[in-house]
């Protein structure tokens, strides 16, 4: 598949789903991959989600998915085998079908595996009742005759604590070990029956566990067995790419491992997350699905940071290249005319009543400015970095006749390194003139300063609050300038400003509706 992904989500189950969920609600290509091995598949129901209580497993997981499909992920099934962080940061997850699949980001949500004492006849019932969470059972169990099989240190607390769902506990001291006095103590004081010896096998008739029989052929009555399973994490996918788990104690007690992790999900391997009991064997379903919102919202942030950076990179590139001479014949040489042909508007609303004399005309383009001047009697430098546009502007020029041509003289220049006669003009004329900051300064102090006594200068540019529209200019505000700005730079003992304002007039958006723009225009006349 050629496709790259933003997340792949391995893993279809309360975390995978939430963690996608939250991806695609925001506007992220996503993927699930899920084998259909839910460790809650043997459980009748859900419990303890608020919401959705009592919900059959399957069925919430359905759910699920039609959730995050209908905001456009993608699930499907299938096992990884293996995933790999390639050269450039991305990821080939693969398949053990051989489809190949990429990714710019890893959600590892592939639970664990339960992994229960070797009773003959105690994984048959798992789920059902052989049981290990009164948070998740308890209540369905409540009243009846649990045995609790001891197969660790915490196996007292764990029976204490089934105590408060039912009088009728059973302590199974599989392993026959003396229990400490005071352990033997507690559970005298809360009622529990000890019941010494190994368990030789689960006793059921028909399909209903009816209690257990110990190695000494003894059998104790039970409704439901309740168990300490070591919670695995299934760590294959993690393990491929180089993520090693780690032992989970519970009062120094191993009760299972994980895939270590940041409170976000972030693991050891930049782009790789998990979430769920990939991270926490403890958790619940509720508190996956808040893992899995929490891990996705974590991925979208590291995904915005990275496009961020790429942005950055891309908008100084623009910004360092744009206004050079490369750049702009690129422009010119990539289609036939890039303006119009006519004037620009704010020229003709200014000078259209100013006497005739010399004129620079910056940035002339293909020449429409020069033309209009050069036919009402100016004679006009006409200057580009471009001479490719400059000589679209020679030919427009050739074609409003020879006496227009006559007034134009042409110049293939930079003029923020080429030098300009001072006092030279009677009217200096740039429109948009776009610069970085400190660039556009320099230039436009050096234009002024090419005015002559008594001439005008005028600038024209597209206003910052062009941003706000849809008009779509290209978004490079360093580059924008108010009328303002541009007439608290002139000295007002030589100049006088006439005009600095935000025009409004009339355009056409991409969609060809009708809008208002608004120009920067300064108008200044030069002191005698």
């Amino acid at each position: 598949m050629d496709r790259t992904y933003d997340v792949i989500v391995v893993g279809g189950g309360a975390a995978g789903l939430s963690g996608a969920l939250a991806l695609a609600r925001a506007r992220r290509s996503v993927l699930v991959v899920d084998d259909g091995r839910p460790r809650n598949a043997p459980a009748s129901h859900v419990h303890n989600y608020l919401g959705r209580e009592g919900t059959p497993p399957a069925e919430l997981l359905a759910a699920g998915r039609a959730e995050v499909t209908a905001y456009g992920a993608e699930i499907t099934d299938g096992r990884v085998a293996n995933a790999a962080r390639e050269d450039d940061g991305r990821f080939l997850v693969t398949l053990d079908d051989g489809r190949a699949l990429r990714a710019r980001r890893l959600l590892l949500a592939t639970g664990l595996a339960d992994e229960l004492p070797d009773v003959p006849g105690l994984a048959g019932r798992w789920g059902r009742d052989v049981l290990h969470c009164p948070y998740c059972h308890g209540w369905e169990v409540r009243d009846r005759r649990i045995g609790v099989l001891a197969t660790g240190p915490h196996a007292v607390e764990q029976a204490c604590l089934w105590r408060q769902w039912t009088e009728n506990v059973v302590f199974l001291n599989h392993h026959a070990v003396p229990l400490p006095a005071e352990h033997a103590e507690r559970l005298a004081a809360r009622r529990i029956a000890v019941a010494d010896g190994q368990v030789a096998e689960v006793e059921v008739t028909g399909d209903t566990l009816t209690g257990v029989r110990l190695a000494s052929g003894d059998v104790v009555a039970l409704d439901a067995v309740v168990v300490a399973p070591r919670f695995t994490a299934r760590a294959d996918v993690a393990r491929s790419l180089g993520l090693t788990p780690v032992e989970v104690e519970k009062n120094g007690d191993v009760v299972g491992s994980r895939i270590p992790a940041e409170p976000t999900g972030a693991t050891a391997v930049p782009g790789v997350y998990v979430a769920g009991n990939t991270a926490d064997p403890m958790a619940q379903v509720i508190t996956s699905a808040a893992s899995g919102l929490t891990t996705g919202a974590a991925i979208n942030m590291d995904l915005v940071a990275e496009e961020t950076a790429e942005a950055v990179d891309a908008y100084r590139h623009t910004m360092g290249t744009m206004f050079e001479e490369a750049a702009w014949e690129e422009r010119y040489q990539s289609r036939p005319a890039v303006w119009s042909g006519r004037p620009n508007v704010q020229l003709v609303a200014e000078a259209a009543d100013l006497p005739p004399g010399r004129a620079l005309d910056v940035g002339s383009g293909e020449g429409a400015d020069a033309v209009w001047l050069a036919g009402r009697g100016w004679r006009v430098t006409g200057t580009d970095i471009s001479a490719t546009a400059l000589k679209r502007a020679a030919a427009h020029a050739a074609d409003a006749g020879p006496e227009v041509a006559a007034r134009i003289e042409w110049l293939h220049a930079d003029l923020r390194d080429h030098p300009l006669p001072e006092g030279a003009y009677d009217l200096v004329s740039a429109h948009y003139m776009h610069l970085p900051v400190e660039t556009r300064q320099a230039l436009y102090a050096r234009l002024a300063a090419a005015v002559a006594p008594g001439g005008v200068l005028l600038i024209v540019g597209h206003h910052p609050l062009d941003l706000l529209t849809v008009a779509h200019r290209q978004h490079l505000p360093q580059a924008m300038f108010t009328a303002e700005e541009i007439a608290a730079s002139l000295d007002p003992a030589r100049w006088e400003v006439t005009t600095a304002e935000a025009r409004p007039r009339t355009a056409t958006d991409p969609e060809g509706h009708e809008i208002t723009i608004r120009d920067a225009v300064l108008v200044a006349r030069r002191r005698t």
